[in-house]
């Protein structure tokens, strides 16, 4: 049997990220990736499934978070000088879909989708000095944006993002769609700014000291609307979602026969009236995450105090765009100017997509990391000419053969039950069939995925039959073709 599935018009979706991502090796990248000059890009880690959210310790070793997985790990310093990672380990496992992390004195915090978590760890040897301590508890996970990201600010606080549950929608949950902070020790939570449908990223200035903040702009409003945004957020501030979009724009959701009544649209106007619009739009659906001020003198002087923006790149428009990194540039009267900074993601032409950056971090030498969470890596910028390291010669990675899935026609079946009850076929463009999904998934692994799908898809709390079932219907899909 072929099964053919149907997706609603306006989505274009990079598919391999359902099957595990893009492949990548240090002549891919190469090949494919470009940077300004001054600058070239080198494959740090490939094997980092999932990679998320980095930090680097004070010896150079890099911490990456990877939420499908549970764990956080450590990616060694590149001290042989081959450009790589010379190695990586698991730090800690067994967290709920761990997301954001950062270093403070002798502590790494890591933001699990439901609370904040600290551990001691030794820079000296980069491993972990003592038991793991959860220092808040109960965070709303439930819904599309679950991922939770922290950094300490220059006040001593702690600074925590928790998205919307939904595309558009009034949340129940007062913490869900804001900007918190709480002491370091976990006390006086607190919600420092609302009205932000989706902040994965944010930084401080380090000309102004102001907190800046990506956040994704709701969708189903067609290809070039409304834009994601870049917000200057200061607190007590509310920044519009879910009543506006963009530039006080008014949301139909509420305007046009939406949940908001005649008798609250004059409350929802002052609200919208009241509301701190963006300071810089990025084309819309481009998912702008992680955001980081560049701090050392070893940039080029135009880069210094430079902010980096990874696009992860959109599924909610008819043609791709985004998949890059962007820099933004800061005039004397406060201008911003947006340039490409790492390129080559998406193959316009063939509409392939091979990497969708996440979230940069820079180091005390200047050298910059991206992590990338569909094709499961790393990259290290660095000063210098472009594609540099293509000389150096490496060893071709050897690739076990899969062995033979055993597909259950029963559970098959009670999986295909369970894809339309959740309408999974709504989000997605094209009449398509999902194929290589044997090539990146075991049927164990496949239905671990379902425990932390990437966003926007939600957790729909299967059980692990459940998952197991959908698993099976999965990849019977390419079986039968």
């Amino acid at each position: 049997m072929s099964t053919i599935i149907f997706f609603a018009p306006g989505v274009s979706v990079p598919w391999k990220q359902l099957t595990g991502g893009a492949e990548t090796d240090p002549q891919t990248v190469d090949r494919r990736l470009h940077t300004p000059a001054g600058f070239r890009v080198e494959l740090f880690a490939d094997t980092v499934s999932n990679a998320r959210w980095l930090t680097v310790t004070r010896r150079g070793d890099v911490i990456v978070s990877q939420p499908r997985r549970g764990q956080v790990s450590l990616l060694r310093a590149d001290r042989d000088g081959d450009g790589r990672s010379d190695g990586q380990r698991v730090l800690i496992d067994d967290l709920r879909r761990p997301h954001g992390l950062f270093l403070h004195e002798d502590w790494l915090y890591i933001a699990e989708s439901n609370g904040v978590g600290r551990v001691p760890f030794d820079h000296s040897d980069g491993r972990l000095a003592g038991s793991y301590q959860k220092i808040v508890s109960g965070l709303g996970d439930e819904g599309n944006h679950w991922t939770k990201t922290i950094a300490m600010g220059p006040d001593g606080w702690v600074y925590l993002s928790s998205g919307s549950t939904c595309n558009v929608c009034e949340e129940k949950d007062p913490q869900r769609a804001t900007i918190m902070r709480f002491k370091p020790d976990g006390s006086d939570l607190e919600i420092y700014a609302t009205g932000l449908r989706n902040s994965v990223g944010f930084d401080w200035s380090p000309m102004d000291g102001g907190l800046y903040a990506t956040d994704n702009g709701r969708d189903w409003l067609g290809d070039d609307f409304p834009p994601d945004e870049l917000n200057l957020v200061e607190k007590g501030v509310f920044y519009g979602w879910p009543y506006a979009n963009g530039d006080r724009v008014p949301d139909p959701h509420f305007t046009k026969g939406g949940e908001g009544s005649a008798d609250a649209g004059e409350e929802i106007q002052r609200k919208i009236e009241n509301s701190r619009p963006p300071v810089h739009n990025f084309p819309a659906h481009n998912a702008a995450l992680g955001i980081r001020f560049l701090r050392s003198p070893a940039q080029p002087r135009d880069y210094r105090d430079a902010a980096l923006v990874a696009l992860h790149g959109s599924w909610n428009r008819s043609t791709k765009d985004g998949y890059k990194v962007v820099s933004l540039h800061w005039d004397d009267r406060g201008n911003i100017e947006q340039r490409d900074f790492l390129w080559g993601f998406l193959d316009r032409k063939r509409d392939e997509v091979s990497g969708r950056p996440v979230a940069i971090a820079e180091d005390a030498n200047g050298n910059i990391y991206i992590s990338d969470d569909y094709a499961g890596a790393v990259y290290r910028v660095t000063t210098g000419s472009q594609n540099a390291s293509a000389a150096v010669e490496r060893k071709p990675r050897i690739k076990a053969p899969h062995k033979p899935l055993a597909i259950d026609s029963g559970a098959a079946q009670r999986g295909e039950e369970l894809y339309r009850q959740h309408n999974c076929a709504q989000c997605h463009a094209e009449q398509l069939v999902l194929k290589n999904l044997a090539k990146k998934y075991t049927l164990q692994s496949l239905a671990s995925y379902f425990d932390a799908p990437t966003p926007p898809m939600p957790n729909y709390g299967l059980s692990s039959a459940q998952k197991r079932a959908l698993a099976h219907y999965l990849l019977s899909l390419e079986a039968s073709n």
